[in-house]
């Protein structure tokens, strides 16, 4: 892992953190030889590109969802 000092890290950020995103080694970052922070690379992106249509599937329909119910099993119809 390579270490860094904290003045040089602020001072390359944006280049340092485009070479981490592109090699996946991480950086360990330092402030007077003590480690105060390691970075790493960006986590894995969702499974799922949008909400809509992520449960495609996962959903089993039995029986007839569309036909109302029979008059005989309304409890309003029974008084």
């Amino acid at each position: 892992m390579e270490t860094i000092a904290i003045s040089k890290f602020k001072a390359t950020c944006l280049s340092l953190l485009e070479r981490i995103k592109k090699t996946g080694t991480p950086l360990m970052v330092t402030k007077r030889g003590e480690p105060i922070a390691v970075v790493t690379s960006p986590p894995a992106p969702p499974k799922w590109k949008e909400p809509f249509g992520c449960m495609k599937g996962t959903i089993v329909i039995e029986g007839d969802i569309v036909s109302p119910l029979p008059e005989e099993d309304w409890e309003v119809l029974r008084s």
